[in-house]
């Protein structure tokens, strides 16, 4: 069976879930051979054994950490000509499209993004997209080269699928460009206590509804309840009721969440084409006529301030 790699999303050796998600998908279509760079890297082997990788393709050097993206690129074209893969996946995140992109360019080769769904086809894996705001749905596959496809978070079940994990170095030479873009400074993300937006299960997102920055506490606290992320849309981070970083939209994050709340948001196409591939939906808006109830799996036309609230009073409830 052919190989697939797939380039591993880590903090110190800690696998984020997007990574094992790439798991399953690569299996669907061939052999995982896991690529992890960097301090720790190492040290996911046993975790991306445990999910289905059959190889682990390690290296670690300064340039990974004190340089922005090009030395990983170096990194994983070194792998690519190592495997001589059937595919490349990577995590879709800002940082992880750049990655693909790049090599997509170096190996020749075409690049598929923000996939949600991958399944193998007779000419090559083949990928579900969602396009035009998520208007439509698409299935594509790459007619040129080895594909590059990266896969938004949330797109596919983490599944264990125990393997050989077989740890080998990768010898990597850095081209030049790799040291051109130097990082002289890290400010630590301070921490919520709440999952990545990004990456969550479910997410709760407040819009003009919410009326102002104070009220937020509400959105925050059925969010909590629930140990779900908080979003926010375009029209209250403009406002300055919430940080630009929880933004779901076409000009903030994407997120496809096994659960989708939105309170106080109408349903612009701008917001929509941020969260539209969420599995389930809930509106929450005292507007009968608001086009959000045009999307949702489940519509709650009423108050926020009364309906959020006795929601996370159920959610305790039932928890408690």
């Amino acid at each position: 069976m052919a190989e697939v790699l797939v380039y591993v999303d880590h903090v110190d050796g800690a696998v984020r879930k997007p990574t094992l998600e790439l798991l399953t998908l690569a299996r669907r279509v061939g052999e995982p051979v896991a690529v992890a760079l960097g301090s720790g890297a190492e040290a996911t082997a046993a975790t991306l054994a445990e999910h289905g990788a059959v190889k682990v393709l390690t290296a670690d050097a300064p340039e990974f950490a004190d340089y922005l993206v090009v030395p990983k690129v170096d990194a994983l074209q070194a792998a690519y000509e190592a495997v001589s893969p059937a595919a490349v996946l990577v995590p879709s995140s800002a940082e992880g499209k750049e990655i693909a992109a790049r090599l997509a360019v170096r190996i020749k080769s075409g690049i598929i993004t923000d996939a949600v769904d991958l399944e193998a086809g007779d000419e090559g894996p083949v990928a579900t997209q969602s396009a035009f705001a998520a208007s439509y749905t698409t299935k594509s596959r790459v007619s040129n080269g080895t594909p590059v496809i990266t896969v938004k978070p949330n797109s596919a079940a983490v599944e264990a699928a125990p393997a050989a994990g077989t740890v080998e170095a990768l010898a990597v030479s850095f081209s030049e460009k790799a040291t051109g873009t130097k990082v002289v400074a890290r400010t630590p993300r301070e921490s919520t206590g709440r999952p990545d937006l990004t990456e969550a299960a479910i997410v709760v997102s407040g819009g003009r509804g919410v009326n102002g920055a104070e009220n937020f506490s509400i959105i925050e606290a059925l969010a909590d309840s629930l140990g779900a992320a908080v979003g926010a849309s375009r029209a209250a981070v403009d406002a300055g009721w919430y940080p630009h970083s929880n933004q779901v939209g076409q000009t903030g994050k994407s997120v496809s969440p096994q659960l989708y709340i939105a309170s106080g948001i109408s349903g612009a196409i701008q917001h929509r084409a941020g969260m539209q591939t969420s599995k389930t939906i809930v509106a929450i808006n005292k507007d009968a006529e608001a086009p959000i109830f045009d999307l949702v799996d489940y519509g709650v036309v009423g108050d926020l301030f009364d309906v959020v609230p006795a929601l996370t009073e159920e959610v305790k409830t039932r928890k408690g």
